[in-house]
C-alpha cells in the first residue's frame, strides 16, 4: 500500500448552528483516518445541522467527543437527548441494532437512527461515568450486573465473534513473530487455546463488547447505563476482559498484581452470573492482545514514554499470569 503523509486538519472551529466541532476531535480524526477523515470532518458540520433539523432537536449544551464520533447534547420534543455521529467505520455499524435489542433495559434509549450517516438520536446520561467511583470492587460489580441484563439474545445480523476467531489468532501468532516473541510461549500458546476452545463455540448472546467503566454513565432513569456498544453476537466472558485490561492504571498501583487482577474477574464473574474461568481466560487472551496493541499504537492514557513502558509490561505481566491461574 502507497505510503502518504499525513492529512493537514482544517483550520479554525466548525460551526453549525451554534455547534463547534471540538479541535482536538479533528487533529485526532485526521490523524489516525487521513484525507478520509479530513473530508469527512469538513462535511460533519452539514451533518449535524441536517439531522437537528430532521430530529426536531436545538442543541442544548456543550459539544462532547469520543474516539470515533462527537456528541452534542440537545433538546426537542419535550425531551433531553444526545445527537451522536461517528465516523463511518465497520466497527460502528451495529451500535443501533444493540440498543434496539436492549429497549433501554441496562443501555440508554435510542430514539431515532440514521445509519447512512452513522447518527443516533440517543437518551441523554449524566457527564458522569464509572470510572470516577472510588471504590474498585462497586466499578467492577456495577460493570459485572451491567452485563447480565445486557445478555439477550442476539438479534439477526450481528457479526459473530465465532467467526472471527480464527482471524485472531493468525493476527496474535503474525504479531508475536513480527515483534520478536516479546511474550513467554505459555502465554501466547493459552490466547491461541481460549481461540480454539472457547472462541469457536460461542453462545448467540448480545456482546457490549466494548465493556469499560467509560462507557458506562449515571443517570436518572437507572443508576447507571451503558452507551457505546460494538454490537457483537457471543461469549458475555468477553466482556469480563474488556473490564480487566481497562482497570489497568488501577492495577499498576496494587501492591500485588496477581491478587489485584484475580479480584476484579472474581467481582466481575459473580456479579455477572458467568464462569470465572471463562471470564479468566478472556482477560488473558485481550492481555495479549493488549501488549501486542502497546508495541504497536501505544494506548489511549499513553502513546509514548514512560508511562507507555509501564502499561506495555503490566499488559505482559497479565498475559503471563492469567496463564498460569487454573
Amino acid at each position: 500500500m502507497e505510503q502518504v503523509g499525513p492529512a493537514r486538519a482544517p483550520r479554525g472551529p466548525y460551526r453549525a448552528r451554534m455547534i463547534v466541532i471540538p479541535e482536538a476531535f479533528v487533529r485526532a480524526t485526521v490523524a489516525r483516518e487521513g484525507e478520509a477523515g479530513a473530508a469527512w470532518v469538513r462535511e460533519l458540520p452539514r451533518i449535524v445541522a441536517e439531522l437537528l433539523e430532521c430530529w426536531g432537536c436545538v442543541p442544548d449544551g456543550d459539544v462532547t467527543h469520543g474516539g470515533v464520533g462527537v456528541v452534542v447534547p440537545v433538546h426537542g420534543d419535550g425531551r433531553s437527548a444526545v445527537l451522536k455521529v461517528s465516523f463511518p467505520h465497520p466497527g460502528n455499524v451495529h451500535e443501533p441494532d444493540a440498543f434496539v435489542a436492549w429497549g433501554g433495559r441496562g443501555a440508554v434509549v435510542l430514539y431515532e437512527r440514521d445509519d447512512g450517516r452513522f447518527a443516533m438520536l440517543l437518551e441523554r446520561a449524566h457527564a458522569v461515568d464509572l470510572t470516577q467511583v472510588e471504590d474498585g470492587d462497586e466499578v467492577v460489580a456495577v460493570a459485572g450486573r451491567l452485563s447480565r441484563r445486557l445478555a439477550v439474545p442476539a438479534p439477526a445480523g450481528l457479526p459473530r465473534m465465532s467467526e472471527q476467531t480464527d482471524a485472531w489468532e493468525r493476527e496474535l501468532l503474525a504479531e508475536s513473530e513480527e515483534l520478536g516473541h516479546p511474550l513467554p510461549r505459555r502465554a501466547l500458546a493459552a490466547a491461541v487455546a481460549t481461540l480454539r476452545e472457547l472462541g469457536r463455540d460461542q453462545p448467540d448472546t448480545l456482546v457490549h463488547g466494548d465493556l469499560h467503566g467509560r462507557n458506562i454513565l449515571r443517570a436518572d432513569r437507572e443508576s447507571w447505563l451503558a452507551v457505546d456498544p460494538k454490537g457483537y453476537a457471543g461469549d458475555p466472558a468477553y466482556d469480563g476482559g474488556t473490564l480487566l485490561t481497562s482497570r489497568a492504571l488501577t492495577l499498576l498501583a496494587a501492591d500485588d498484581l496477581g491478587k489485584a487482577a484475580d479480584r476484579v474477574l472474581e467481582v466481575f464473574a459473580e456479579a455477572a452470573e458467568l464462569d470465572r474461568e471463562r471470564v479468566r481466560r478472556w482477560a488473558q487472551f485481550h492481555a495479549v492482545q493488549a501488549s501486542f496493541w502497546g508495541r504497536r499504537q501505544g494506548f489511549r492514557t499513553a502513546c509514548g514514554g514512560p508511562r507507555l513502558d509501564d502499561l506495555t509490561v503490566l499488559a505482559d505481566r497479565l498475559a503471563e499470569l492469567l496463564s498460569r491461574c487454573a
